[in-house]
């Protein structure tokens, strides 16, 4: 498939800050692709640099085989994007900043523009500064997706919006990106965002994670529920990528990635262990178990150090 976005080497510090650090991915075209990490993680800095409003210290990225700072200007007329804090024009009422934006599209903008407001039940006479943070965040919104872009880059995009207004947009994601269109997606919902991503990747103090098809991910993680008959045993070993493990008395939970099928059912017939139970985690828990995996690295790291 085509990639849209392609970022190569990607990084940026503020001061002795780093925001993104040596970050390489690809966007497939006709894809929604969800970009999680906590506050800080460097989310916003990566769109940012994407869309040339800011430049990367090293490496380069590119959206539809542009230059991202060579040719932000032609990036930004093809794209459709929300910011985590939209700057609107507060005098202006919610027709006026449409009939505003028009001016540079097309003929078919300020209708779509309409058809918009008027799903998300926006005051059209309203100025933009009576509005509450839910209305601002329909009405820019509305203005991103009205000239139908090819991709479409959202930063916590449903911060605000009522539960079915949510529930609606993220379904028209979907829409979009069965229509061959492509959708960016940053947001801390990520309940909301298991249920439409195809690819997820995950950042941590500006580091690349993981980057996969979350089908394949989650494919590739299992919990493990192991019961022990002695409350003071160790739980057996298991190969693969330990996430996380902790224990409730007699049980241990282990998170594990790429975990070895012969190890596992050693487990099964070890002595110590009464049954082991499996099931595949949700992304909130592969996320958290990402997450804490990394900051234990972190605190190993610093002690090292120390």
């Amino acid at each position: 498939m085509t990639a849209i976005i392609r970022l190569e080497g990607v990084s940026k510090r503020f001061g002795s800050h780093v925001a993104l650090d040596n970050t390489s991915f690809e966007v497939p075209s006709g894809t929604v692709f969800a970009l999680l990490g906590e506050n800080g993680a460097g989310k916003t800095t990566c769109i940012r640099i994407m869309l040339g409003l800011a430049e990367a210290d090293a490496g380069r990225a590119e959206v539809f085989g542009l230059d991202s700072v060579k040719h932000s200007l032609d990036i930004r007329r093809q794209v459709g994007y929300v910011a985590e804090q939209p700057t609107l024009y507060d005098w202006m009422t919610v027709h006026e900043i449409g009939w505003f934006a028009a001016g540079f599209y097309g003929e078919e903008y300020l209708a779509t523009y309409r058809d918009l407001t008027e799903r998300f039940e926006l005051p059209m006479r309203k100025k933009i500064k009576a509005l509450s943070k839910g209305m601002r965040a329909k009405v820019s919104l509305a203005l991103a997706l009205a000239n139908d872009p090819g991709l479409l880059v959202l930063d916590e995009p449903t911060a605000g919006l009522d539960a079915m207004v949510r529930r609606e947009f993220l379904e028209s994601m979907v829409d979009r990106a069965a229509e061959g269109k492509t959708v960016f997606l940053s947001s801390h919902q990520i309940n909301e965002v298991e249920r439409v991503a195809d690819v997820v990747a995950i950042v941590h103090n500006g580091r690349l994670v993981v980057v996969d098809r979350l089908e394949k991910l989650k494919a590739e993680v299992v919990e493990l529920t192991v019961t022990l008959s002695d409350p003071s045993a160790e739980p057996p070993l298991v190969h693969g990528e330990l996430l996380r493990q902790r224990r409730r008395s007699r049980q241990w939970q282990l998170l594990v990635r790429h975990p070895d099928e012969a190890s596992v059912a050693a487990i099964e017939t070890h002595a110590a262990v009464e049954c082991v139970d499996s099931r595949t985690p949700s992304l909130e828990e592969i996320f958290v178990g990402f997450m804490r995996k990394q900051g234990s690295q972190r605190d190993v790291a610093q002690e090292q150090l120390a």
